[in-house]
């Protein structure tokens, strides 16, 4: 089967798992938000679920990983590897919970919500749930079974979304109702997005019991744990490097704005805008679902490093017209926040670009996890999150969160320059990226003629945007003519030899 063609192929699908939802959120939640509560109040759901992304880190600490590593190693005991791995996760996740409930007040007044230790307790619940529950949708991806993936990630945000409106649209709006003041009170406020978080989370947990009680087929093997945490520990450090590189900027915002600035103002104005590159956002995460277990099924093959090569070049193209597409129509993209948040609109560019070359060092990050030296991996997202922690500390007293997003840009920049140039020494794979570079320069000069020529005249709206997207795809197809004609007639190449 063309390789290509099922890679982007279970993108898609478990596009529907992944984009679907979070494009329900982007197009329901994020306008729904900016409009009903204030710049502040995003700021702290904002600030809350930049919290979530490192407790998944520590609470999953590398599991996903070593379940595609070893459960694709052996089939004939993937029973065992999925067993040993989710009853560690489910020990691990059981303490975390403990400690939380029992230290809830200090640590709410530690995070400056000591009027509100609820929303620390509801939030360790949700994320309680999503660690665990991860394990599961490893072995459902490992099994191939994108579509089961898909409906229960669609049934989990339907739910979120729909008590989301219920409480802070129907409920806020009906108040004065009997039944209403029995299920609703509205000094929650902004709690209510994680009640409704929580009943989604529930939900899922409950949909995933068969995936759960499958580990019951196999058995508890101490020893195979081991050799897995041997693995993954490395990449429980590159997560937590990751994620602050992903999510720090959020934290020390709020501590790094002088108050007259209003911190919590310029944290849900950041929010609200880093949301606007949700498609590039969405693009890289069903890419990096599909891709991991794709890459590891593709090791033993002999063009594997070519069709690595291959497949980062067609990530690149696809992502840039996404970056074009995104930046051409702005004036559009900017409407789904409130009027009150668009003044930050400056930073989409910069967090769309951060986000894709992002994308490029998960495809680079594949010669590490096959050679089994994650540790150098975890050394480069260090790096990486050493130079954020820089530039986050040093810049946004002066320069806001425009600071944050030059930060992410920044260190995933440098961590994909030091990961080639490492798997040259160690995996060579025969990238391109001196055509991988010329088309960005391309892209990004395309993105600034359309600045340098921006009216809201008809003529330009619907001709010469258009044109620039268009003639994108054309330069990328006749760049890569050789490389798309390879894989379109791959189907007949292999018929041929068979034959």
């Amino acid at each position: 089967m063309n390789p290509i063609k099922q890679l982007f192929g279970q993108t898609a699908v478990y596009g529907m798992g992944i984009v679907l939802p979070r494009l329900l959120n982007y197009l329901l939640l994020t306008p729904f938000y900016t409009r009903i509560f204030a710049t502040g109040e995003y700021g702290i759901i904002t600030e809350l679920y930049a919290y979530v992304v490192f407790l998944l880190v520590v609470l999953t600490y590398g599991m996903e990983t070593g379940f595609f590593r070893y459960a694709s190693e052996n089939r004939d005991r993937s029973n065992s590897v999925y067993t040993s791995i989710l009853a560690a996760v489910f020990v691990t996740t059981s303490v975390f919970l403990l400690l939380v409930f029992a230290l809830l007040q200090p640590i709410a007044g530690t995070l400056g919500y000591s009027s509100n230790p609820e929303y620390i307790k509801w939030l360790a619940m949700i994320v309680g749930m999503d660690a665990f529950t991860a394990i599961p949708f490893a072995r459902i991806r490992l099994l191939n079974k994108p579509l089961k993936y898909a409906m229960i990630r669609i049934a989990e945000v339907v739910v979120n979304i729909g008590l989301n409106w219920f409480f802070l649209f129907y409920c806020a709006r009906n108040s004065d109702s009997e039944f209403i003041t029995k299920i609703y009170n509205p000094d929650i406020g902004v709690g209510y997005v994680l009640i409704s978080n929580l009943a989604a989370s529930i939900l899922k947990l409950l949909l995933l019991s068969t995936e759960i009680f499958a580990a019951l087929k196999g058995y508890f093997d101490k020893k195979l744990l081991q050799t897995i945490l041997k693995y993954s520990y490395p990449l429980l450090i590159a997560g937590l490097a990751g994620t602050i590189n992903e999510a720090l900027d959020r934290v020390l915002l709020k501590h790094l704005i002088d108050d007259a600035q209003g911190p919590m103002t310029q944290l849900g104005i950041y929010g609200a805008n880093y949301k606007i590159a949700v498609l590039m956002t969405l693009y890289v995460q069903m890419f990096k679902y599909a891709a991991e277990p794709f890459f590891f099924s593709k090791s033993g093959e002999k063009d594997a490093k070519q069709l690595y090569a291959d497949v980062l070049m067609f990530f690149v193209l696809f992502g840039l017209l996404i970056f074009l597409g995104v930046m051409l129509y702005i004036d559009y993209f900017k409407l789904f926040i409130g009027v009150d948040f668009r003044e930050g609109v400056g930073i989409v560019p910069v967090i769309l670009m951060a986000n894709l070359v992002m994308g490029v060092f998960f495809n680079l990050s594949i010669w590490y996890k096959l050679t089994n030296k994650t540790m150098i991996g975890a050394m480069l997202v260090t790096i990486g999150a050493l130079i954020t922690i820089a530039v986050n500390v040093l810049f946004i007293p002066q320069y806001g969160y425009y600071a944050s997003a030059w930060g992410h840009l920044i260190c995933y920049s440098v961590m994909v320059v030091l990961s080639f140039w490492l798997s040259r020494r160690h995996y060579k794979i025969p990238y391109e990226f001196k055509r991988i570079l010329l088309y960005i320069v391309i892209i990004v000069g395309f993105y600034y003629i359309d600045r340098l020529l921006a009216s809201r005249d008809f003529a330009f709206d619907y001709v010469v945007k258009p044109f620039l997207f268009v003639g994108s795809c054309i330069i990328f197809y006749l760049g890569e003519k050789s490389r798309f004609d390879k894989y379109r007639n791959y189907k007949l190449e292999d018929q041929n030899n068979e034959s």
